[in-house]
């Protein structure tokens, strides 16, 4: 028996920017995809005009690009079976919906929504179950099955304004295979009659995605949980295409849940939870409002990948970090769970900081560049490179690298007074001034003569290190940061470690 081609799909709708559950669905899309040597496609899902956000697509593939996903099919790629927007697409739609209608699994609809509006409020007041169109309802309400023909057919040729709704089955089981749930059965009694075809004419969601996916040869499936409950009315229109042996198998991924495991994390979660929710910043065209990105927060995109892949698969080890490559390797729908996986937005940091820690001292170096630039600081390279290797340790995220490194760019323009009470006492400007004093001795000023000279100081005179150590840091850097005394020292050499202390010990006096 033949194998099918491994052929997987993303396919957003741009109603606005990217959420990172939905960058974990293509992450997951593209490693399948590439493990099995098959293709990636991406198709912009964009029927829904009333939802449509400009900017969200051209934000969309941006983003997907920043995280490393790349497509054998797109838009922009072109293909095979394009194109590949949905809203270019119509009159393939407009062709299967008659194929249904023909084959009696679709209707006419021609009820208004004031008119269902009313009938869901009505059952609501009421206190029994609710409204829904559905197999025994729609026998009483205004469609090509309630109507005479003569009466539904005058309609249409009026051009009185109608729906296509699916004709589901009474009294059947309908049975999804899910790679990652095992076999769902569900109840055409627990199905409604979904609007398949919109009176503005384009089709909805389950229509447009299952011929398209049929058209494109999709093999898998593999898309957010809260698409299982629709899986059954695809099913049903794989059968009623004639298509069931051509179905993609499915495949349903866990919920990604707010930090406190307490519900799924939205889109509205992130800046007010303190961390993104998006790959890249997005601003509202509507409001302005912008909202924040994992990029602009200071994160690498192979952190955010990694990231991801964590929530909701398990690679069976003990391993954590894994390059592309390795990922693609590893990966298994197998070891992808059924259950929520919680975001943990320390260990998001956790990821990223072993990733600065990964990149050469030269790359790093690029991530300095704005700020240097902004400040008017040309530093060598040779320079820049021993003071990205002495602070990148603590650089968790990308700003990081220049919150613990400005210092040794620019000279303090104001000493922090807190420190200053805290450290100086009435003999310290006289302590700092002998020390200096021996600095200037040093014919070979490093990090080893540097330190030789403050430890026979103190042994000479009883001093405590801190004494010394403190107020030098608070002279070079105008507060308590900063790493070792010592290799500040070294890397700001002798002359500008001196220049400092004297400018600090004349503002201070």
């Amino acid at each position: 028996m033949k194998t099918q081609p491994v052929r997987v799909r993303f396919a957003p709708s741009p109603t606005g920017p990217l959420h990172i559950g939905g960058v974990r669905t293509a992450l997951y899309n593209f490693l399948f995809a590439r493990k099995h040597g098959g293709t990636m496609i991406l198709r912009i899902e964009d029927t829904d005009q009333n939802r449509f956000v400009p900017g969200a697509e051209d934000y969309i593939v941006k983003s997907l690009a920043w995280c490393g996903l790349d497509f054998d099919e797109s838009p922009e790629k072109g293909g095979p079976d394009a194109p590949y927007r949905q809203s270019e697409r119509s009159e393939i739609y407009r062709d299967h919906i008659h194929r249904l209608i023909e084959k009696g699994h679709a209707y006419y609809a021609f009820d208004t929504e004031e008119e269902l509006s009313t009938l869901r409020e009505t059952s609501k007041v009421s206190g029994g179950h609710s409204f829904q169109y559905d197999q025994q309802t729609r026998k009483s309400l205004c469609n090509s099955i309630s109507l005479p023909e003569a009466e539904w057919k005058r309609r249409l040729e009026e051009g009185a304004p109608f729906v296509v709704r699916i004709k589901i089955p009474e009294n059947e089981q309908v049975v999804v295979h899910d790679l990652i749930r095992g076999e769902v059965v569900v109840s055409t009694s627990n199905l409604d009659d979904k609007v398949l075809f919109k009176s503005d004419g384009l089709p909805t969601y389950h229509l447009a995605n299952v011929v398209d996916d049929y058209l494109m040869k999709i093999s898998h499936v593999i898309r957010g949980e809260e698409w299982l409950p629709s899986a059954p009315l695809h099913v049903l229109l794989y059968r009623f295409f004639g298509w069931e042996s051509q179905m993609p198998q499915f495949a349903h991924l866990p919920l990604i849940l707010k930090p406190d495991g307490n519900g799924k994390l939205s889109k509205r979660d992130g800046d007010r939870l303190g961390f993104p929710v998006f790959p890249t910043a997005w601003k509202d065209p509507k409001t302005d409002e912008i909202y924040s990105g994992y990029r602009e927060s200071g994160y690498l995109p192979e952190a955010v990948i990694n990231i991801l892949a964590h929530l909701g698969w398990n690679p069976g080890t003990e391993q954590e970090l894994f390059s592309t490559a390795e990922l693609i390797q590893q990966f298994s729908l197998e070891r992808v769970g059924k259950h929520g996986a919680k975001f943990d937005p320390e260990k998001a940091k956790w990821f990223n900081h072993q990733y600065i820690q990964q990149k050469s001292d030269e790359d790093l170096a690029l991530f300095l560049k704005p700020s240097l630039d902004k400040n008017g600081v040309s530093p060598s390279s040779d320079y820049l490179r021993k003071v990205i290797h002495l602070v990148k340790e603590r650089a968790f995220l990308v700003p990081d690298l220049w919150a613990n490194s400005w210092f040794f760019f620019l000279r303090p323009g104001q000493y922090d007074q807190q420190v200053y009470q805290k450290i100086w006492q009435a003999g310290t400007t006289l302590l700092i001034t002998e020390i200096a004093n021996e600095i200037k001795l040093l014919e070979d000023f490093n990090k080893d003569s540097f330190h030789t000279l403050v430890q026979n100081y103190t042994i000479r005179t009883g001093v405590k290190m801190g004494q010394v150590m403190n107020p030098l840091r608070l002279l070079t850097v105008g507060s308590n940061q900063g790493p070792g005394m010592m290799d500040m020292a070294d890397v700001l050499g002798k002359d500008e470690f001196l220049a400092r202390i004297a400018t600090g010990l004349e503002q201070l006096r």
